[in-house]
């Protein structure tokens, strides 16, 4: 079940016309918010994020804090899952081909939900393989936006390599990957490329910090060179949907001895914790 336009209605029966500029131009923007035992996973700073989205692009938000909330809080209850993932888009609607903002048009807006399937613990155990590209995107990757084709381009790049995601650089620097904020981790000190115009503000992102923080972790948050990264002891992904996970092989050597470093390992425990926290909140007892 899925919430379109004003309507609670199954997938197979939604439609969006044709003339819908998400679909001509990708002109909008979106959202991912985990849900552990349909408790939405901090959704205030998902909400604001997709306000700054809205604001970058002009694009006025046709819900309020509190009509949000209870729209995915709905389409939460409406599907059979504990733990989903829920997919948020709002395009500027439906107008005439034109570049140009259409004067009077409403905006289309999406909420759905999917299954919300963490990396195994397999996976967790091994880490993943990542491959190091030139980052090549427009200069407004802070806006999440739709349109994500060199998104698309860079991790299919990474796939056809055998990786599972890549590690952007631009101009000698680190920024993120392709659906991924990137971390490094030299001589213990977890290394985060501060936020800018050429990285997505990511939610996880924020938490990992918050928790290296809060355990006294050293960390800073600052430029990240080039040679930081293929000589990093330790490189980890965040995500919405992966949280925190290992990266153990780049560009075909690996990371350190090549298993999951001390930090890294450490941050995937405090996240657990942070998320064992939230189901006890909504009243789920630990195994």
């Amino acid at each position: 079940m899925i919430y379109l336009n004003g309507q609670f209605l199954p997938l197979e029966e939604a439609r969006v016309p044709v003339l819908d500029r998400g679909f001509i131009f990708g002109d909008g923007v979106y959202e991912v918010i985990p849900v552990y035992e349909r408790r939405v996973f901090r959704l205030p700073q998902h909400l604001a994020r997709l306000q700054a989205s809205m604001d970058a692009i002009g694009l006025s938000n046709p819900h309020s804090v509190d009509q949000w909330r209870d729209l995915i809080e709905r389409v939460v209850a409406l599907n059979t899952l504990a733990d989903q993932s829920i997919y948020l888009q709002v395009t500027r609607g439906v107008a005439k081909r034109d570049h140009a903002f259409p004067l009077e048009a409403v905006p289309t807006v999406l909420i759905m939900s999917n299954p919300l399937k963490p990396p195994s613990i397999a996976l967790r155990e091994s880490g993943v393989s990542a491959v190091t590209l030139a980052d090549n995107r427009w200069l407004r990757c802070d806006i999440k936006s739709i349109a994500l084709l060199g998104n698309v381009l860079l991790r299919q790049a990474a796939v056809a390599a055998g990786a599972m995601e890549c590690v952007l650089l631009r101009d000698g620097f680190l920024t993120e990957g392709a659906a991924s904020n990137i971390f490094a981790v030299r001589a213990g000190v977890l290394l985060a490329p501060p936020k800018s115009n050429l990285i997505l503000p990511g939610i996880t992102y924020d938490v990992v910090l918050e928790l290296a923080r809060a355990s006294s972790l050293n960390h800073e948050v600052r430029p990240v060179s080039e040679a930081e990264v293929r000589g990093a002891d330790e490189l980890m992904l965040t995500s919405s949907t992966r949280e925190v996970l290992p990266i153990t092989i780049l560009d075909g050597k690996n990371v350190g001895d090549g298993t999951p470093g001390p930090l890294t390992r450490r941050l995937m425990q405090l996240f657990d914790r942070h998320k064992l926290d939230l189901r006890l909140e909504n009243g789920v007892k630990a195994s």
